[in-house]
């Protein structure tokens, strides 16, 4: 086979315009039958409008043309695109959580018997086939809602399998899973190689490129800067592409003193999610939370906040004991807390970058009942500013700003009501490594400030860079609380295990 024969995809010269912006300017990407192909860049570097012109959600682009195993073909809508036999993973996984995995694959298309009823045996023995033949035991007749994220990506798959589907998009597959379930995704794209299945994979966390990507494009401001096998460059040589930046100074924050304590707790059990937790934590001290999926560490944080109530324990601010029951408890205890989906539980997505940014702070600048449109309005401007938050201005809908600026306002919202201790729960979860980077300046600077932080996260290259201490859950209890000077990847993953000593 040459090397035209193996090409499934070729777009070329892609150039897409949106009002006010340029955002793709001769974009090339080849895909190749058996290759899982990485596509990375920052937030804004043109991916996703990339990927949305393949699968037709952008079908009037401005120029260039898309082939489809040396034909050159317009794809205008999502119905085409699958025509053309191209797929997608989302994050979000879509599939009718209501109804059975069988029924899920043929949704659309349910067979008929004979007497012109739904031809059960076929829709189920078919299913099982299918997944017997990518090794996934899962039952076809179970409900989608009863399986995991992890399993409820791999029935997605599994579905598109058997529409003969020649490419498939993974888009920021494993955000949600944990790194078992990764695994199981990795195993199922390497059977896809192996049936000459395409493959783009997108994904923020670089180790996932070096593990699973034959070759990777990498895209800055809507160009391609360079397309390469994985074998003949490194994380580092990527990340300056990207945003030039190394990836040592990507998890590294300066020494600072640390001052008194602020928060103390004693003996903190909220029943069936955690037992007997006891933190200190300074002034200007980063405490990390590490553990894997459902090991209790977000329930713990949830509850210093208020957002879940504990049981029993104690929780004292400044040597004073306070009753933290509810968010307005914990708010007023100059505690914040920015969650890991942002968007339900962080923003009001639909109103504009001015109101979300003082959110938190409207009691401040609101005298019998009239807000102080100029307070407001200085206020977002400042904060704009000091987080170099990319919007048109001030009025733009959040829900239309990239997920890495999207974080910021939720920053921006707590910094401007004048929060002393900062939880932050996988802060960086969906984000690229360009605005990666600039949240850890700002967590330096929350620090820096006499602040305190408890970094809540799952990725231990974050831990093990940012913080001065990292307590590892599992299964609800603080298996050990370790100084920066005894950090270790083999510690942390053993205690995150339930292994000791």
């Amino acid at each position: 086979m040459d090397e035209n024969e193996k090409i499934i995809v070729k777009m070329s010269n892609i150039h897409k315009s949106f009002p006010g912006v340029k955002a793709l300017k001769g974009v090339d990407l080849v895909i190749n039958k058996g290759e899982v192909h990485g596509l990375i860049g920052e937030n804004g570097a043109g991916k996703s409008t990339l990927i949305k012109i393949l699968m037709g959600a952008h079908g009037n682009f401005d120029e260039g043309d898309i082939y489809i195993e040396g034909e050159r073909v317009e794809i205008k809508n999502p119905i085409q695109a699958e025509k053309h036999g191209l797929a997608a993973v989302y994050q979000d996984i879509n599939l009718a959580e209501k109804l059975t995995v069988g029924e899920n694959f043929f949704l659309g298309e349910i067979p008929l018997n004979k007497w012109g009823a739904v031809d059960w045996k076929r829709i189920y023995s078919e299913t099982e086939k299918v997944l017997n033949d990518l090794d996934l035991n899962i039952d076809p007749k179970s409900p989608v809602n009863r399986l995991s994220t992890a399993e409820q990506a791999m029935i997605l798959i599994a579905k598109i399998i058997h529409r003969e589907s020649k490419v498939i998009i993974f888009d920021e597959p494993t955000a949600l899973i944990t790194k078992e379930e990764t695994e199981q995704i990795f195993t199922l794209i390497r059977k896809l190689k192996e049936k000459d299945v395409g493959i783009i994979y997108i994904s923020h966390r670089m180790e996932e490129i070096f593990t699973i990507c034959d070759v990777v494009t990498v895209l800055k401001d809507g160009e391609t800067v360079n397309r390469l096998p994985v074998s003949e460059t490194d994380q580092k040589s990527i990340v300056a592409m990207m945003v030039g930046n190394s990836v040592d100074e990507l998890y590294h924050m300066s020494e600072r003193s640390l001052g008194k304590t602020v928060l103390e707790v004693k003996n903190l059990t909220r029943e069936n999610s955690f037992f007997d937790v006891n933190l200190q934590l300074r002034e200007g001290e980063a405490l990390g939370f590490y553990g894997l999926v459902g090991s209790g560490m977000e329930s713990v944080a949830k509850s210093l906040f208020g957002g879940e109530e504990y049981s029993s324990g104690e929780i004292f601010i400044n040597n004073e004991k306070v009753n933290i029951k509810t968010p307005i408890d914990g708010i007023k205890n100059n505690i914040c807390f920015l969650p890991e989906d942002r968007k339900s539980d962080g923003l009001a997505i639909k109103l504009d970058v001015t109101t979300n940014i003082n959110l938190a702070s409207y009691d401040n600048i609101t005298t019998g009942g009239i807000i102080n449109t100029t307070k407001e309005n200085k206020n977002a401007v400042e904060f704009i500013e000091k987080l170099r938050i990319k919007t048109p201005s001030a009025k733009q809908r959040v829900k239309n700003l990239s997920g890495g600026n999207q974080q910021k306002v939720v920053f921006a919202k707590w910094l401007c009501g004048n929060s002393k201790i900062f939880i932050f729960d996988e802060p960086t979860v969906g984000v690229d490594v360009g605005a990666r980077h600039e949240i850890y300046k700002i967590i330096e600077q929350i620090l820096e400030n006499g602040n305190s932080v408890i970094l809540v996260s799952s990725y231990l290259p974050e831990i093990i860079g940012l913080t001065n201490r990292a307590m590892v859950f599992y299964e609800g209890e603080c298996m050990d609380c370790i100084p920066k000077k005894e950090y270790g990847e083999e510690k942390f993953l053993n205690l995150a295990s339930g292994v000791k000593g």
